[in-house]
């Protein structure tokens, strides 16, 4: 009963990726050939909104829903790994059509070509974290 919320919380973002056609491989397409400004939009929104909540996570000291603080880290502030793994990101999106939340919005409306971008992309996650000691970051 407890993850209720966290299922209807996944059906909601599913509801508004489909509904603002952010998991649209065609929007996608035209946001990556700059022809649109629909996507570029919709991720700005969500910048703003994050950078709103955790300004007020800070400010009202809010706590996660088992009562704990959250606590934000700085991170290291090292270009190429950001300029690397963002060119990586960037290219598998462009190339399958979907980042992570639309693969599996996606898989919900029927395309399961997109199992096989959710495979590519956990293999992904997998190989990286087998060799991420060996890599210079």
């Amino acid at each position: 009963m407890k993850a209720l919320k966290f299922i209807l919380a996944g059906i909601l973002f599913g509801i508004i990726m489909s509904k603002s056609e952010a998991i649209s491989w065609y929007r996608i397409q035209e946001m990556f050939r700059f022809q649109s400004f629909h996507m570029y939009g919709f991720i700005g929104t969500a910048v703003a909104l994050g950078s709103l909540a955790v300004y007020l996570i800070k400010k009202f000291n809010i706590k996660d829903y088992t009562g704990r603080p959250i606590i934000f880290r700085d991170k290291d502030k090292s270009y190429p790994r950001y300029l690397i793994g963002g060119t990586i990101f960037g290219l598998g999106w462009a190339l399958s059509g979907a980042c992570p939340g639309p693969m599996f919005v996606n898989v919900g409306y029927g395309y399961l070509a997109m199992l096989l971008v959710i495979f590519g992309a956990l293999l992904g996650t997998y190989l990286y974290g087998l060799i991420k000691n060996k890599l210079p970051h």
